[in-house]
């Protein structure tokens, strides 16, 4: 069986992280499936997904690697074309990428004790976002 639901997120942008276990878990709870894998997708070409213990010292030091890696006020060719200032938001979002597939046993997912599942928004201003999450079990 395949079931496809989506969560909705209203963010902040310059790197706002959420975590969405809860979410994505209540929509395996909602899906009439046990086990299986759920498949997580932004479709935005700012934003990312991934797993970390959500803790402030962890989001912290994952926000300042990104200002290391990718800091947001180097010259970036996207802005010269669109002006938009937010060049680096995409290549975030490349480098974290777009999905995340979780497997899940007896209706719960399957991440580690400190492990959750986070949202990333890379853009330079808030934005209304959605996810396409993607059941697929018996």
């Amino acid at each position: 069986m395949v079931v496809t639901k989506e969560i909705r997120l209203n963010t902040q942008g310059h790197c706002d992280v959420q975590d969405i276990t809860p979410q994505v878990a209540d929509a395996i709870r909602g899906a009439g499936v046990s086990s299986g894998i759920v498949t997580v997708f932004t479709p935005s070409s700012t934003s990312g997904l991934t797993t970390i213990e959500y803790e402030s010292g962890a989001l912290a030091d994952l926000e300042r690697l990104l200002d290391e890696v990718v800091p947001p006020d180097r010259d970036y060719r996207h802005n010269l074309r669109w002006g938009d200032g937010n060049g680096h938001s995409h290549v975030r979002a490349a480098l974290i990428g777009p999905s995340i597939t979780i497997p899940f046993v007896d209706g719960r997912l399957t991440l580690g004790t400190w492990q959750q599942l986070i949202f990333l928004d890379f853009d330079n201003r808030s934005r209304s976002r959605r996810l396409v999450v993607q059941i697929i079990g018996e």
